[in-house]
């Protein structure tokens, strides 16, 4: 009776130790991740507790077995050392893969990508599009940096440190981590060739962008870049106002103003280079990679001048004389007055 009450209790464990193992090996060997789905990103923030990262997981769909892929975690120690980040989790993946990349933060980088700014407020819109902080976050780690660097970066020029282009960083980079970055990507841009560019130029680095922004805002042609740049050049080495109307726009802060009139020449503002001579105190735009490179690989001319042509074709006419300037000006200004005209009797027919 003994031996036969040993050979049940003996059964009995056999087959409880047979089934743990066996569902001991599901929870850590058998696919619980996105099973015959597609790979998908999961972004854990930084005030995610595992609670959290369950309701995610749920509601994504990324588990087949919650309860057995929590169990793991727990039994791992993850449960209680979340890290935040953006993963890729495949298709397929066993619980013990996934918590191996969670638990290491493997990230999946983000690429950022930033162009056709005029403030540090759009620019830090676009570049937290996809990141774990706030635009708010962002603008103050540049605020701290304006206050601290010893680059020569302020409130008015910071803007010029951001070369527009697609750069990789992790989701849950700081902000004034984000901001560091980006000021060691302005360094390697500045290499020794552009540096001994822009010194040929008689320009440092920052007057260079600061330049390229005017240049960028008034050439759709990127063909007359160089050109409009030489122009410039000629007028800051004679010591001549540069008399951009960009520059009008930027101290009035309507972006959409298409005309510059007379009374937007009185504006007192250092962003007016009608009142003012030289250069604005900062760029009045984020200048990009081709217009940077056309002022320090600028066309030599000897053009104080340019109109806009009357064709409206965004290009310009050049000239060194103001007498030619202004004849050329007179037929854009008619040309202009005409199209007005033409807009409004159009929208007169169509109320």
């Amino acid at each position: 009776m003994k031996a036969n009450k040993r050979i049940v209790v003996f059964l009995v464990v056999s087959v409880l130790g047979i089934s743990f193992a066996y569902y001991a090996y599901q929870i850590v060997y058998t696919p619980n991740i996105l099973v015959q789905m597609d790979s998908k990103l999961l972004v854990v923030d930084e005030k995610d507790n595992f609670k959290d990262l369950q309701a995610k997981l749920h509601k994504g769909r990324y588990v087949n077995d919650l309860i057995s892929f929590s169990f793991l975690a727990k039994l791992t120690g993850y449960a209680n050392q979340i890290k935040a980040g953006r993963y890729v989790l495949r298709s397929n993946m066993t619980n013990l893969e996934a918590l191996r990349i969670l638990r290491a933060g493997k990230q999946e980088p983000v690429k950022i990508t930033f162009n056709n700014v005029r403030l540090v407020k759009d620019l830090a819109q676009r570049i937290t599009r996809n990141l774990g902080m706030t635009p708010e976050e962002f603008e103050a780690a540049v605020i701290k940096f304006t206050m601290n660097n010893h680059d020569g970066f302020t409130k008015d020029n910071v803007l010029a440190m951001f070369i527009p282009n697609t750069y990789e960083v992790y989701y849950n980079i700081s902000p004034d981590g984000l901001v560091n970055r980006m000021h060691e990507e302005y360094d390697r841009f500045w290499s020794p060739e552009r540096v001994e560019k822009a010194k040929k130029a008689g320009l440092t680095p920052m007057e260079v962008s600061i330049l390229a922004s005017i240049v960028q805002a008034e050439s759709i042609r990127k063909s007359e870049a160089p050109v409009i740049a030489s122009l410039y050049l000629n007028r800051l080495r004679k010591g001549i106002a540069l008399q951009a109307d960009p520059t009008l726009v930027f101290a009035v802060g309507d972006f959409s103003l298409k005309r510059v009139l007379n009374g937007h020449k009185e504006i007192d503002s250092p962003y007016n280079t009608y009142k003012y001579p030289g250069l604005p105190p900062g760029p009045i735009n984020m200048p990009e990679i081709h217009s940077l490179d056309a002022v320090l690989n600028y066309t030599p001319t000897d053009y104080y001048y340019m109109c806009a042509k009357e064709d409206f074709s965004g290009e310009h006419n050049f000239t060194n004389s103001y007498e030619e300037h202004m004849r050329n000006a007179a037929r854009y200004q008619k040309a202009l007055t005409i199209e007005q005209k033409k807009g409004e009797a159009l929208r007169r027919q169509q109320q």
